[in-house]
């Protein structure tokens, strides 16, 4: 049963059917009075409760809304079509369980209380939807500023003639490629169009703070940006390797293209260009303070200074970041920092020069023979000296090269003294040790080599045999040649055991001894015919 049913059978019914069988005997208008009093009071206690029976399915409805909607956006629906299914069912619950809570005696209007309902579901729905389109919102310049920053970054520190055209094309594109994300969200809302264009508008706005914003922050830090494009284009050649001042450069020429190219810089960041115009900034401030004199600047009257101005020409003065007075400031404290580099690079152009020279100058030279002419007297009168100095010096580069003094020293004055005390005795008895073994091993060497080699025993070589007779060959050579050799030991003896010549032969018998024999005629005759 429902509400109203239970009160209607339980509470009138049986109030009513015990009130008529008491009042039975009584007037008729007397006892119709009195029911009507008893309903009115009887309905005043029951509508309490009956309040209150509204105000929960005020809060039933409600959160059965919010809950609908937050399961319909799950689930990929566009927002005003969930609110409008979860509306509908809402509402549906919340009218049937009015209509159950009314009593049929009481004509109660439950009117209001469903105006204050559908207040609040369009508050909570309204409510969402704020939040949801700040969350869009929120997606979409967060990504507009993650493809912005870094990009506009880079561009700011490369600055140059094509800076704000780079920019700019970039803020469009990437604008334009966030667009579509966001249409497509936002027709989920049904919204009119004159809301997208303001939500693109506000998005469009927001990029082009984030450029202003970025190059206000690059234009804050330009002195430091001026001294490292400086330092950049003046230490380092066209291939971007670091110069080597050996004196053949023309330092002042680098210094001036070093200079013009962070004068160049400083025309990029001194004014915002959207709208991507020519201007005469650059031109001004190279033709100023390039090739004029701040000095004589100063001095001349202010009609007459370009840079006497707190804006520029044709330049809206919210789009100005450098004034031109700051940038005369700018650029005397830049001249004053880079000073140095450039001063540095010319001492060392000097110092590579002189380095390159194969003598002293002359006024050393002089000098060198007026103060020491006493000790080149004393040294070509004792030549002994001489000697000794030049033994001494090479003893102590033999220490200094067994020793290591620089890796010694490397670790401080006093840790290097200590190092090397401790180490010159044993290192200069080793180098005597050396020297001495040096000396000693070259004669036993010589030695060895002048060594006389083992006697051999000398080898008897036959002769070879003649190739050819002659016609005047003897017979006994020509058997000889024909007959076939047998194996005969030679026997080799000793000088010891050969007989000496006889001293009692005559040399009349030795000369005829050493005589050749002639052969017979025949003999000759016959080897000539075999020949």
């Amino acid at each position: 049963l429902s509400y109203s049913e239970k009160i209607g059978d339980l509470l009138f019914q049986d109030y009513y059917r015990m009130y008529d069988k008491e009042a039975v005997y009584f007037d008729e208008a007397v006892r119709k009075a009195k029911r009507q009093l008893l309903e009115s009071r009887i309905l005043n206690l029951v509508q309490p409760a009956f309040q209150k029976n509204l105000s929960h399915l005020r809060t039933k409805a409600l959160e059965k809304f919010k809950t609908g909607l937050d399961q319909s956006l799950e689930s990929g629906k566009g927002f005003a079509a969930s609110v409008r299914e979860t509306t509908e069912s809402s509402l549906s619950e919340f009218n049937q369980g009015c209509a159950d809570s009314v009593i049929k005696q009481a004509d109660w209007d439950y009117s209001k209380i469903l105006e204050k309902v559908r207040r609040d579901i369009e508050d909570h729905a309204l409510s969402v939807r704020e939040s949801k389109l700040t969350e869009l919102t929120n997606h979409a310049k967060e990504k507009l500023r993650k493809a912005l920053v870094e990009p506009v970054e880079s561009l700011f520190d490369a600055a140059g003639q094509t800076t704000w055209a780079s920019i700019e094309s970039l803020y469009k594109r990437e604008t334009q490629a966030i667009l579509p994300e966001v249409f497509k969200a936002l027709s989920g809302f049904e919204m009119g169009s004159e809301f997208s264009e303001e939500m693109v508008s506000k998005l469009r706005d927001y990029g082009q703070s984030i450029v202003e914003n970025k190059a206000k922050e690059e234009a804050s830090k330009i002195l430091m940006h001026m001294k490292e494009r400086f330092t950049v284009v003046f230490s380092h050649d066209k291939d971007s390797m670091p110069r080597t001042w050996t004196g053949k450069e023309d330092v002042r020429a680098i210094a001036k293209e070093a200079r013009s190219a962070a004068l160049k810089l400083l025309s990029v960041l001194a004014v915002i260009r959207w709208d991507d115009k020519p201007d005469r900034i650059e031109n001004i401030l190279i033709s100023t303070l390039l090739d004029g004199s701040v000095a004589s600047m100063s001095s001349s009257a202010s009609s007459g200074d370009p840079l006497a101005s707190t804006s520029w020409e044709e330049v809206h003065p919210k789009h100005t970041l450098i004034t031109p007075a700051q940038c005369k400031s700018v650029w005397k404290q830049f001249q004053s920092e880079t000073e140095f580099t450039i001063t540095q690079a010319v001492s060392t152009q000097q110092a590579h020069r002189r380095g390159n020279g194969r003598l002293p100058p002359p006024w050393a030279l002089v000098a060198m023979a007026v103060l020491g002419f006493d000790e080149i007297m004393m040294l070509l009168r004792n030549p002994i000296y001489v000697f000794l100095l030049f033994v001494g010096y090479l003893l102590v580069r033999a220490l200094a090269v067994q020793l290591d003094i620089g890796r010694e020293f490397q670790n401080g004055m006093v840790p290097g003294i200590l190092s090397v005390s401790a180490k010159l005795l044993p290192t200069l008895q080793n180098l005597l040790n050396k020297v001495a073994t040096d000396q000693q091993h070259p004669p036993q060497q010589q030695g060895q080599q002048h060594r006389p080699p083992a006697a051999e025993a000398p080898e008897a070589q036959q002769p070879p045999p003649p190739l050819l007779l002659s016609p005047k060959s003897s017979m006994s050579e020509l058997r000889r040649l024909h007959t076939p050799p047998s194996p005969v030991r030679r026997s080799v003896s000793s000088p010891s055991h050969s007989s000496p010549p006889s001293p009692k032969a005559s040399p009349r018998k030795v000369a005829e001894d050493q005589k050749p024999r002639r052969a017979p005629d025949n003999e000759s005759s016959s080897a000539y015919s075999i020949v």
